[in-house]
């Protein structure tokens, strides 16, 4: 049997609606097909129906998107990251947090868009090492870039590591055009976005000429120990477990680090063990240690892009593959799956 659910929402103006539904509808279009509801509504009287919880989260959902809207514009982004948090898709609460993740930088307030970020933030807080595991989309990168400028403007670092294996090369980088930084730069550019976002071009500048964010290929990272520093290790499963158990020794006093991959996204060659995948076995339960596993549900790019990581999962599901031996970008994994 159908619930039903009728409110109306003051104040009621046209554009305060107009932010709530969105162009055409979308965002209640949107709304209703992820969380299995009708909703109708003439001007600001709304009547949903459907499943009791459903119909319960759909109604609260307008309501934030109602407190939202008269303030600022509604995107179609900030409906589905309220969908995720809105936990009617099998999402866990963050496993007590118990502190506040929200980060404050100078330019910008950053919070985590779902519980599993809110929890990842949290992690990076109380942990020396923390692992971000997920598909694209899930916002390890960026929260990790964010977390690391919150540490530098707070002074509890004294500067930024932000490190990638440039595995497409094989991290012999000669044959490429131009002078080192063009050298690795394609590598980089998701750090160097995140930075930019983050602090502004012109202070991210000064800071790399002083040395105080340094954005480097994985081979540099050799022979060195960092000390009170935020380092960070991106597309880490394209790392081997030589060079995984290199990084992981850099580790200096004063210093937090972060390490995020996507297991099922490993490019190198054929019987090559990814080190990332080494390292969440043997490190499972090391004290200091945490790992954040994101899911399809956690995506925080355009819907679709949550539907196709899932239509891979239940492809490999199905095929009997173990978890993380996905047939993207496998052709050269360590098993040649």
């Amino acid at each position: 049997m159908a619930n039903r659910l009728d409110f109306t929402l003051e104040p009621g103006d046209q554009e305060t609606l107009a932010r709530i539904s969105g162009p055409l509808d979308a965002h209640l279009r949107l709304i209703e097909s992820r969380l299995g509801v009708a909703v109708h509504n003439r001007g600001p009287r709304f009547n949903l129906t459907g499943p009791g919880g459903a119909v319960k989260a759909a109604g609260a959902l307008i309501h934030d998107l109602h407190r939202m809207a008269q303030e600022e514009p509604v995107s179609l982004e900030q409906v589905h990251t309220a969908l995720q948090t809105a936990h009617v898709e099998g999402l866990a609460e963050p496993e007590g947090t118990g502190d506040d993740p929200t980060l404050r930088l100078k330019r910008v307030v950053i919070r985590g868009r779902g519980p599993r970020q809110a929890k990842y933030l949290s992690a990076i807080a109380r942990h020396d090492l923390s692992f971000g595991i997920g598909p694209a989309g899930t916002g390890k990168t960026y929260l990790a870039v964010a977390a690391a400028v919150a540490a530098l403007e707070q002074d509890r670092v004294q500067r930024l590591v932000l490190v990638r294996p440039a595995v497409e090369a094989g991290e012999r980088l000669g044959f490429l055009p131009g002078d080192l930084a063009q050298k690795i730069d394609p590598y980089l550019r998701p750090m160097y976005d995140a930075l930019y976002e983050l602090m502004g071009f012109d202070q991210t500048a000064r800071l790399m000429e002083r040395q105080v964010i340094e954005v480097a290929p994985l081979a540099y990272m050799r022979g060195r120990t960092l000390n009170e520093a935020f380092i960070i290790l991106d597309e880490a499963q394209n790392t081997t477990l030589e060079q995984m158990k290199m990084f992981l020794t850099r580790i200096g006093f004063g210093s937090t680090a972060v390490v995020n991959g996507d297991i099922t996204q490993v490019d190198l060659p054929r019987g090559q063990g990814s080190g990332l995948k080494h390292a969440m076995q043997i490190l499972q339960g090391v004290e200091g240690v945490h790992i954040t596993r994101f899911q399809a549900g956690d995506v925080v790019r355009h819907p679709l892009v949550q539907r196709i990581v899932e239509a891979y999962e239940a492809h490999d599901h199905a095929s009997g593959k173990p978890a993380g031996e996905s047939e993207l970008g496998s052709g050269r994994s360590a098993d040649g799956a």
